[in-house]
Parts: C-alpha cells; structure tokens; sequence
C-alpha cells in the first residue's frame, strides 16, 4: 500500500471552502416577529373554526324547527283526514233523509214514479 505524504493528507481532510458564507444568526428581533405570526395564525385559525362551529349550530337549530314543523304538518294532515271522513258520513244521503224525514215529515219518492206535463204542446 502506499502511504500519503502529511500534505496529501492535510489536503484531503481539508473542508471545501463554500461558495457563500454561512448566513448570520437570526436576530432575537426577527424570532419574536416569527413567533408574533405563528400566534396570529392560530388566532385567525381559532376564529375560523369559531365560526364553522356556530354555521353548525345554527343549521342544527333550523333542522330541528323543521323536524317541528313537520311533525305538526303530519298531524294536521291526519286531522284534517278525520274531520273529512266525519263530514262525508255526516253529509251521507240517508243521514239528510233521516233528518229531513225527523225534522219536516218530508219522505223520499222514486223519480220513476212521477208523470211530466209537457206545457209546449
């Protein structure tokens, strides 16, 4: 094996010299400027998501007047169902004839029954 001189060896332990020197520590100043940015984000995050959370709650609110809503639609509905089922048998023709008969003596006739006059003639 052959053996390196101490110039070749101090050469090749050498650093490479850069192209552009290293930069300067950062100033306390800019750190506190970085750190005043960070909390302003968290801010501004903290009030965005502020803000979803009470769009949240206000479309769960209008959900539920809604659900409310519904529900008393689907009540009146079948109360109106009944109330229409009370008139039509209300309303039912031997139920008229009935009262007609009870409260004016009036008794039905078959319409076959009677005779026209024909005045024209």
């Amino acid at each position: 094996m052959a053996s390196l001189t101490h110039a070749q060896a101090s050469a090749i332990a050498e650093p490479i010299p850069r192209s552009h020197p290293r930069s300067k520590p950062r100033s306390r100043k800019y750190a506190q400027v970085r750190a005043r940015g960070g909390i302003l984000w968290i801010a501004i995050s903290g009030i965005l998501l502020a803000g979803v959370v009470f769009v949240n709650v206000a479309v769960l609110q209008l959900n539920l007047s809604l659900d409310k809503t519904n529900t008393e639609q689907s009540k009146l509905l079948a109360e109106n169902a009944a109330l229409q089922s009370q008139y039509s048998t209300l309303v039912g023709s031997s139920a008229i004839q009935s009262e007609a008969v009870k409260q004016f003596g009036l008794v039905y006739e078959d319409p076959a029954a009677y005779g026209y006059v024909n005045l024209a003639k």
